[in-house]
C-alpha cells in the first residue's frame, strides 16, 4: 500500500527479491497542472508494468474494500507513504500484520513531512525505520532502523529518494528474520517522539524576518514541493536555491545585488537567491532574474 515515488521504490525492490505480491492498494487518479489532465500514481504506474493487479480504493471502511482483502488473503500488507489512514480490522487482518517503512528515525518525526522535518531543524542525521503498525499514527513498535547522515546541504526531492532506496534494502534484508519470528519489535520511546504535521502549499511563503540560515533550510526542505516563495510586484516568486551571506548589510524583507546576484536582508545575515522563478516565467538562474528586473 503506497502512493508516491518514494513508495514505488519500495514495491520495486520487494518485487526484485522476488516476494509474492497479491496486489497494490494506492490513491485514487488525479487532475494534475493547468491542463487538469488525470494522472496516476507512480506506484499504480509500476504495478500495472510489474503484471501486479492494483486497487485504488476511495474509502477503506467500505463492503468491496473487505471483499478484495478477504480474497487476496495478504499474510502481510507493508505500507509506505500510502496517505490514508489504516482502521484495526485492516492492521489486524493480515497473520504477520501490517508493516510500515517511514523516512525518519523514530520516534523523531513522525507524521506526514518527516523528510521535509529533519532538514527545516537542521538534523545532523535522519533514516528509515520499519514499525509494525497499529493505530497511531507511526507509534507503532520498532523492526528495524537504519541511520543517514546529513551534510547540510540536502533537498528534500534528493534526500527522499536517497531514504527510499535505503527503506527498499532494509527491509528486504529485514522481513525474512521477521517473518520468521527471530525480530521482536520494541516500542518506542514516548518522551522522544516529535511530529511533523502535513505541509501545505502556503507554508511555504517566506518571512525575511527570520534569520537567513533558518530561511536557506526551508528553501532546500520545500523543494520540490510546495517551494518556498515570496511576493514582488505583485507576482509570486518561487525559490529553489540560495545561500547564506557571511555580512549582514540590509534590513530584514530589503533587496540588494551581490555579484550580479538578488540578495534579500534578513533578521541574521543576508540571503543570495541562487535560483529563482517568477509567476508565468521560466525557472532561470538568479543572475538571469536580476537582469529582467528592472525595479529589484
Amino acid at each position: 500500500m503506497g502512493s508516491p515515488h518514494y513508495a514505488e521504490m519500495i514495491l520495486e525492490s520487494l518485487h526484485t527479491y522476488g516476494q509474492n505480491l497479491v496486489g497494490v492498494v494506492t490513491q485514487p487518479d488525479k487532475r494534475v497542472g493547468r491542463g487538469r489532465t488525470m494522472q496516476s500514481p507512480p506506484v499504480k504506474t509500476l504495478a500495472n508494468t510489474l503484471g501486479i493487479p492494483s486497487w485504488q480504493p476511495e474509502k477503506l471502511n467500505t463492503k468491496n474494500f473487505r471483499e478484495m482483502l478477504e480474497k487476496l488473503a495478504p499474510e502481510l500488507i507493508v505500507v509506505a507513504a500510502y496517505g490514508k489512514i489504516l482502521r484495526k480490522d485492516v492492521l489486524d487482518f493480515p497473520k504477520y500484520g501490517c508493516v510500515n517503512v517511514h523516512a525518519s528515525l523514530l520516534p523523531r518525526w513522525r507524521g506526514a513531512s518527516p523528510v521535509q522535518a529533519a532538514i527545516l531543524h537542521g538534523d545532523a542525521k535522519t533514516g528509515v525505520t520499519i514499525m509494525k503498525m497499529d493505530e497511531g499514527i507511526d507509534t507503532g513498535a520498532v523492526i528495524a532502523r537504519a541511520a543517514v547522515e546529513l551534510k547540510g546541504n540536502e533537498i528534500a526531492g534528493n534526500l527522499t529518494g536517497k531514504l527510499a532506496l535505503t527503506g527498499a534494502q532494509l527491509l528486504v534484508d529485514t522481513l525474512p528474520d521477521y517473518l520468521a519470528g527471530k525480530i521482536t519489535p520494541e516500542a518506542q520511546d514516548e518522551k522522544r517522539a516529535t511530529y511533523a504535521g502535513l505541509i501545505k502549499k502556503e507554508d511555504g511563503l517566506i518571512s525575511f524576518d527570520q534569520p537567513a540560515a533558518k530561511i536557506e533550510r526551508m528553501v532546500r526542505a520545500l523543494n520540490p514541493w510546495p517551494t518556498a516563495f515570496f511576493h514582488w510586484e505583485d507576482a509570486i516568486v518561487k525559490v529553489y536555491s540560495a545561500r547564506v551571506m557571511p555580512n549582514s548589510s540590509l534590513k530584514p524583507g530589503k533587496h540588494g545585488r551581490v555579484d550580479k546576484y538578488p540578495i534579500m536582508g534578513t533578521a541574521s545575515n543576508d540571503l543570495m537567491l541562487l535560483e529563482l522563478q517568477q509567476s508565468g516565467k521560466k525557472r532561470v538562474d538568479g543572475k538571469v532574474f536580476l537582469n529582467g528586473a528592472r525595479n529589484w
